[in-house]
């Protein structure tokens, strides 16, 4: 079995930090995976709004290079960012069900000398950090706790919906159940899986800030000290917007918005730069003591 890591745009990109904290649990974890060979752009966004074949299109050969790096095992694609899984998901699924997409898909693969046979399983780094590593696992790695840490774990829209692969699409618990392994205190708030925003925090900015500070407020109340998530578009809304926030509706908003494996990195004794924390606008505050 070969897991293949598909890093896409952010993650090399704005989400960065995604990438080094996720990387380095995973190798403190000793759970080793693989970067995709010549990956590139999911499809997702404009691509998927604009002309959804050629969409499906650019996810195909990405899932056909996954397929042709394990060389016959059986691969699972990690895809971090929330469109990402989405788009590859949901790529694998309509050229399941749908014989002239799936077509489609297959003769644009072929024309750029690629194949696919379907042998790919896309998965979440939540997914693979409950189910393959497991909470035993990362328990018993902790070396600094995170007792005493209220967090909100924020899924967002597309992780859990439309599929619902390894959480319920309504409540999901995956991260709660990995932070709470790691000592930390995780909180119920109906926001969990409210749309961050998403891209209209740049074409229509006030109804953007709007649903992000929606979440945020939610995230108030319940005096938590981090907001934690698993999409570098999520993590961008929720914490780079909330200057205009306060403005905006004249309350101050300032909750530090972290990845869940920054998070995580911290409970393992990762140092803040490998998980890269500097980068955060709004830094986490420092909250674990040694076990």
């Amino acid at each position: 079995m070969r897991f293949v890591y598909y890093p896409g745009c952010s993650l090399k990109s704005s989400g960065r930090a995604y990438e080094e904290s996720l990387l380095a649990v995973l190798a403190k974890l000793d759970f080793p995976i693989e970067e995709l060979p010549e990956w590139s752009c999911c499809g997702a966004t404009a691509y998927m709004g604009i002309d959804e074949s050629k969409a499906f299109a650019l996810a195909g050969r990405n899932l056909a290079l996954a397929e042709q790096a394990a060389d016959g095992d059986e691969v699972h694609l990690i895809a971090p960012c929330a469109a990402c899984y989405l788009v590859l998901l949901k790529a694998q699924k309509y050229m399941q069900e749908y014989k002239s997409i799936g077509q489609t898909i297959l003769s644009a693969l072929a024309a750029v000398g690629l194949t696919y046979t379907g042998r790919v399983t896309v998965r979440h780094p939540l997914d693979i950090l409950l189910n393959e590593v497991g909470l035993e696992r990362i328990h018993a790695s902790i070396s600094d706790t995170l007792d005493g840490m209220r967090i909100a774990s924020y899924y967002g829209c597309q992780i859990v919906r439309p599929y619902a692969e390894f959480d319920d699409q309504h409540h999901p618990m995956a991260m709660d159940d990995l932070l709470r392994a790691c000592g930390a205190e995780t909180v119920d708030w109906p926001a969990k899986v409210r749309c961050c925003g998403a891209m209209l925090t740049g074409t229509i900015e006030e109804v953007g800030q709007r649903m992000g500070y929606m979440i945020l407020h939610e995230a108030m109340r319940r005096k938590v000290d981090v907001v934690a998530t698993a999409c570098p578009l999520c993590q961008f809304n929720l914490e780079c917007f909330q200057k205009q926030m306060s403005a905006r509706y004249r309350k101050e908003v300032n909750v530090p918005v972290a990845y869940f494996t920054q998070i995580m990195g911290r409970a393992l004794g990762l140092d803040d730069r490998t998980l890269g924390l500097h980068r955060l606008f709004i830094p986490l505050r420092q909250h674990a003591a040694a076990v």
